[in-house]
């Protein structure tokens, strides 16, 4: 995994176990990989991996089972759509509404690319 210099390592682990739950490759009520699975898998320290699942368990992401592991939640898709989207609508939409401003670009100007976007099946 590609880290970025802007944000936090534990923040972007946190980023992928969600992506990886909307993206339906880990299922609700399914064992995420342990810490030092994922700690090697994405080439981090094992501190850095338990970090970012407090982190998810104190969202309700995930959850531990004592001995087994972590678990994703019945509910995380609904709680991950949410705590993005509120991410999303506080610190990435005033930067492109911005943008778009500056580049007099309307609002039915992107409707195709969007269309266009959401055929590609971007997974």
């Amino acid at each position: 995994m590609e880290f970025k210099d802007s944000q936090a390592i534990y923040l972007q682990i946190a980023d992928y176990i969600c992506e990886q739950v909307l993206l339906n490759k880990w299922q609700p009520e399914e064992r995420i990989p342990s810490v030092r699975e994922l700690a090697v898998q994405l080439e981090v320290n094992p501190n850095t991996v338990m970090r970012t699942c407090e982190l998810l368990q104190q969202q309700e992401i995930i959850y531990n089972k004592r001995g087994i592991g972590y678990f994703i939640s019945n509910d995380a898709v609904k709680k991950i759509r949410q705590f993005k989207k509120d991410s999303f609508i506080t610190n990435e939409l005033p930067t492109l509404f911005r943008s778009m401003y500056l580049l007099d670009i309307d609002v039915d100007e992107l409707k195709p690319y969007y269309e266009k976007f959401k055929k590609s099946n971007f997974k």
